[in-house]
């Protein structure tokens, strides 16, 4: 019972601090935050970020969030930066650099070198009269009074705070540029998302089997098309190839509560005549609308206002989009 009162009392201590410097960031909206994101914006080159230790690791995920919604940006481990990697840095980027102290020898021994290569240098960082602080073109303050474990040493609320400032940057710049969820969806074709803005009907119905029966069919002969092409309905069509009606396994299942004389049964008898059908160029996601709009599980594929297949429910969710 102790070890679980101090794991509960730990875990809820850490997640009051780090809510606090959540809070206390929101002070650093400022007016050097907007400077910051007005030359971001204004930029023809990308934003390299930079840092050392789990600092680094932090620039590491700003990078990913930035570019995902539409600011071209590279990231440079401030340590690899002095030893070759600062080629990577053009005059017209600029370089943001990640430090809770601002005063690494790595940065240090950075800071300058960008400033000779002619780019300009943001700093986000803790202290504003640091080193870094006080020779960076704009700074981005994240301030922490301490951090969230009990010995004030690992950096885990100056990393909050550093992962909340660069999120306030992407989105910043995401509403400027006027960055859609279609342009998301272009950044990121392998989501749901990206799915949702390009996947369509022709992408999916060709995987499918494509059953037909002609209307005389007996109700054997359905049931075997349905058993064999495995998607839980067939198409009717006529001996043109035009689309008559649909037959899915609940109209076999009603069809036989009713009991009926089984034997003279035909497809046309048990067919339903104004099936759900999409065109093959639709988006999947439409036919996903229809598929629950309707409660049903498959859609007649109509091409040139020609029967070609069927999308099926399965399909959608192999895909990710249900």
């Amino acid at each position: 019972m102790e070890f679980e009162n101090l794991i509960v009392k730990t875990a809820l201590q850490t997640i009051d601090i780090e809510a606090t410097t959540l809070l206390e960031l929101k002070k650093s909206i400022d007016p050097s935050f907007i400077s910051c994101v007005e030359a971001i914006y204004a930029s023809p080159g990308r934003l390299v970020v930079t840092g050392i230790g789990k600092s680094a690791i932090i620039a590491q995920k700003i990078v990913a969030t930035l570019n995902s919604t539409g600011t071209p940006a590279l990231y440079m481990h401030a340590a690899d930066a002095i030893h070759g990697d600062l080629g990577m840095v053009r005059p017209d980027d600029l370089v943001m650099c990640l430090s809770k102290s601002g005063e690494t020898a790595e940065i240090k021994v950075l800071v300058p070198l960008v400033k000779t290569l002619g780019s300009r240098l943001i700093a986000m960082v803790g202290r504003r009269n640091s080193y870094l602080g006080t020779q960076a073109d704009f700074l981005l303050h994240t301030p922490v009074t301490r951090e969230a474990d009990p010995n004030n040493l690992a950096p885990t609320a100056s990393t909050t705070a550093q992962i909340a400032m660069g999120d306030a940057l992407a989105t910043a710049l995401l509403a400027l540029r006027g960055f859609t969820p279609h342009d998301f969806a272009q950044f990121h074709p392998g989501g749901a998302l990206g799915k949702q803005m390009y996947l369509r009907v022709q992408d999916l119905y060709p995987l499918n089997e494509v059953p037909a029966v002609r209307p005389e069919a007996s109700l054997q002969e359905v049931i075997l098309e349905m058993t064999a092409k495995c998607l839980g309905a067939t198409a009717v069509l006529d001996p043109q190839g035009n689309l008559n009606g649909i037959i899915t396994d609940g109209d076999l299942r009603r069809m036989l509560e009713k009991k009926p004389g089984l034997d003279q049964l035909t497809a046309a008898d048990i067919m339903s005549i104004s099936p759900k059908t999409i065109l093959h160029d639709a988006l999947a996601v439409k036919a996903l609308e229809i598929l629950r709009q309707h409660s049903i599980t498959q859609l007649i594929v109509l091409k040139d206002g020609r029967y070609v297949g069927m999308v099926h429910l399965h399909n959608l969710v192999k895909e990710g989009l249900v």
